[in-house]
């Protein structure tokens, strides 16, 4: 895997369309971002459903109406570019998959920087809980979002092995990291849930669960994804799964924020 010196280079050669992969793995100790983009008059309510869906959807910052390029702490940010990859929805059909959104982004636009448990492996790896490098696999659940008058449907998650006498020492550490989702919405059995094959995730590659393991479900930043395209808006822009904006803080610096 390329390594990048920092998340600043990373982001800068991203920009530059030399770096199209998924984050995973890189950069340990940072932040990772996710991102929802919609029109302004969508966006008080989009905010709603983050606020009372706080785990799927951990609000790291949110734009002006209009604004292609953010700061965030040390972070100079063009959210059109810096992601290595976007999904665009019109009228709540997905049209494309592009590489940036240089000539895309509207007047109107409203953008959502949302925690991602990316920034969660680093911690467990360093605490002697082995999580691959490779994005993780993510599943749409049965777990209902708590609705706003136009926003209703499910929780994604993703998963990560855990080795049964570590379970308990994953739980407590990811508490910590709010900005990271958390704590676990669900340990163990996977159709308690709704996911009839663990083998077959909506996105990214199953790893395998190996005896003496047991699946453990974080929620997940793709939920907006399963929710808004519904809303029918004339645009909406997401990242694309697995491909995430790496920020120049630490997991720590946005959990205490968000405490």
């Amino acid at each position: 895997m390329t390594s990048f010196s920092t998340p600043a280079a990373l982001r800068a050669a991203t920009a530059r369309g030399e770096w199209r992969q998924p984050t995973a793995g890189l950069l340990d100790g940072y932040q990772q971002a996710n991102l929802v983009v919609l029109p302004q008059s969508d966006a008080y309510e989009f905010l709603l459903f983050c606020v009372r869906n706080a785990k799927a959807c951990p609000v790291l910052a949110v734009s002006e109406p209009g604004q292609t390029e953010i700061f965030m702490g040390k972070s100079h940010i063009d959210l059109r570019s810096m992601f290595p990859r976007y999904r665009v929805w019109q009228q709540g059909q997905l049209v494309d998959e592009p590489y940036d959104l240089l000539d895309r982004w509207p007047d109107d636009a409203v953008a959502f920087l949302l925690g991602c448990s990316h920034s969660l492996d680093g911690a467990l790896r360093r605490a002697g809980i082995p999580v691959s490098l490779a994005a993780p696999p993510v599943y749409l659940t049965q777990i209902p979002c708590q609705p706003t008058a136009r926003m209703q449907g499910y929780v994604a998650v993703s998963m990560r092995p855990v080795a049964a006498d570590k379970v308990d020492e994953a739980v407590a550490l990811s508490a910590a990291y709010p900005s990271a989702h958390g704590t676990p919405l669900h340990i163990g059995e996977p159709a308690e849930i709704g996911i009839t094959d663990l083998a077959a995730p909506d996105f990214g590659v199953f790893p395998g669960v190996h005896p003496g393991q047991v699946p453990v479900f974080w929620a997940c930043g793709v939920t907006p994804q399963q929710v808004l395209p519904a809303l029918g808006s004339a645009y909406l822009f997401t990242h694309y799964a697995g491909h995430m904006l790496v920020l120049d803080e630490t997991v720590e610096y946005y959990s205490a924020k968000l405490r």
